[in-house]
């Protein structure tokens, strides 16, 4: 074992060197700000998995050694797992206390990559949580609040406002002209120049959309180098519907050179789509696509594909058996569905739409990333409020990669592949695009920025549930978000500000 670690530790410190330039400590060396002593260190872009110690020095990880270190402060990490910090890309709660639920689920980055925000506002979206945030935070630019800014004249900045676009009439189903085109995409492209983490498409609500103007949403994202994230077309669909709306988004990919990445894909047919990811990866294409572990999904109730003659006439669903209403806490007949649609075309409500026997099978997949699709209630509840009195929300926004962790346990499944998904391969996929502020991070590597999980792998566990779904986790000892300790034993240091900015410089395509 002690030989096996001295030449883990030789090769992480030729990897740490041409990172960072920082070599491991020895015996003698200077005293650290943190040391976290003896810990399960398993670092997924190396396959490092051994007992180490591990010196933090400012927002950097300065040492990974068996040799005792001494630090300012230390944690006694004996029995814990230490990790990169989860970094999670679909995560619409954009408010204070929406990151503090993703910190006690183990996330040390948000970003809403599908969603996203108004393109003309990215700026002063990065600007406001500037030095404010308990986590690192990043955003897409909206193609979806572009055209609601287009084409129906309403504007919001990204989640937390999107009720109002929401209910405006051309948005999901108009039909662009000419004009209108060029001035959504003049908006995506404000967001691009801003630093905008790529285009965000809910192409699934956007009928409208038409294929030749996907396309060209999708070249304008590859002029700067950028992906696509994309709900796809006719999803939740069949086997057939999935499918094909992958293959849609991939051929444009492969045509134009370009990123994408396919959110959500645990649906029907998700085995053929993960096929056509690895396929793509195999011959150097920077495609990926994520999956969250729940058998179901949650969005607003006046979606295009919740309508009677899809969801039942087309799709063959039964409401009172897939329509769960979070805030009734009761399923809804058809009846009920389209009163309440009625009434509050907005409504969130949770759709049944996979056997939950599937989702282990997502748990580690090759190729593919975790994430939440996390969408809490997104008014401005006090950061200070008990978590446990949110309103009820689908529970993947509180529990999504603590439930990874249990069922990972309870299956026997390894646990690197599970990591890899939560962290490290989207701080890859995002390094290939040049993106420092990930090439830094989803590792724990000498050099790399220290955002840092570290959790008692028998039990961290999930507490959100449909008919509870703001329980958050339970099990993470301790996360670093730069350095700075912001949790120690599932409680939130919420003075802490260490988050920072994840985007793309100021740029021309």
């Amino acid at each position: 074992m002690g030989g096996f670690l001295r030449r883990c530790v030789r090769c992480l410190g030729a990897l740490g060197v041409m990172a960072g330039g920082m070599p491991f400590a020895v015996q003698g060396a200077p005293h650290y700000d943190w040391v976290l002593s003896g810990a399960r260190v398993m670092d997924p872009a190396t396959g490092f998995d051994a007992q180490a110690n591990v010196g933090l020095t400012g927002n950097r990880i300065a040492a990974i050694t068996d040799a005792p270190l001494e630090g300012r402060r230390t944690v006694a990490a004996s029995g814990l797992v230490l990790a990169p910090g989860f970094i999670d890309t679909h995560y619409h709660g954009t408010l204070p206390i929406h990151y503090r639920l993703a910190l006690r689920n183990g996330v040390t980055t948000a970003m809403d990559l599908e969603f996203g925000t108004l393109g003309d506002e990215v700026a002063d979206w990065y600007a406001e949580r500037a030095g404010t945030s308990l986590i690192n935070f990043g955003t897409a630019s909206s193609h979806e609040l572009a055209r609601a800014a287009v084409l129906d004249g309403v504007r919001a900045r990204d989640t937390s406002e999107a009720a109002a676009t929401r209910r405006a009439p051309r948005w999901s189903r108009g039909t662009a002209s000419e004009s209108e085109a060029r001035a959504i995409r003049t908006l995506l492209e404000d967001g691009l120049q801003a630093g905008a983490l790529g285009i965000g498409t809910t192409l699934g609500y956007m009928p409208g959309v038409d294929g030749e103007a996907l396309y060209a949403v999708q070249a304008l994202a590859a002029g700067y180098g950028r992906q696509l994230s994309v709900h796809l077309r006719r999803t939740p669909g069949t086997n057939t519907d999935e499918i094909n709306g992958a293959q849609e988004i991939l051929a444009n990919a492969v045509a134009l050179g370009a990123p994408a990445m396919i959110n959500h894909f645990n649906n029907p047919g998700w085995r053929q789509v993960h096929t056509l990811l690895r396929s793509l990866q195999a011959r150097g294409h920077n495609v990926w696509g994520e999956i969250y572990p729940y058998a179901a999904g949650s969005t607003s109730i006046n979606a295009v594909f919740f309508e009677p003659e899809n969801w039942t006439g087309r799709l063959g669903r039964r409401y009172e058996e897939t329509i769960f209403d979070p805030e009734s806490r009761r399923f809804l007949d058809q009846e009920a569905f389209l009163a309440l649609r009625q009434r509050d075309p907005t409504h969130i409500i949770i759709s049944y739409k996979m056997p939950e026997t599937e989702v282990v099978h997502w748990l580690g997949l090759p190729g593919t990333t975790l994430a939440s699709d996390g969408l809490p209630a997104l008014q401005p509840f006090p950061l200070a409020m008990p978590l446990e009195a949110l309103p009820n929300a689908h529970p993947r926004a509180a529990g999504t990669y603590a439930k990874a962790l249990r069922l990972a346990r309870e299956h026997d499944l390894p646990l690197m592949p599970v990591l890899r998904q939560a962290s490290t391969e989207t701080a890859e996929r995002f390094e290939a695009m040049g993106l420092k502020a990930l090439a830094e991070r989803g590792r724990v590597q000498v050099g790399a920025i220290a955002d840092l999980v570290l959790f008692d792998p028998e039990t961290v566990t999930d507490h959100a549930t449909y008919e509870n779904g703001s329980q958050p986790a339970t099990g993470f000892a301790y996360v670093f978000v730069g350095g700075e300790l912001v949790l120690e034993n599932d409680r939130v240091h919420l003075e802490a500000t260490p988050g920072a900015p994840i985007r793309f410089p100021a740029s021309q395509p």
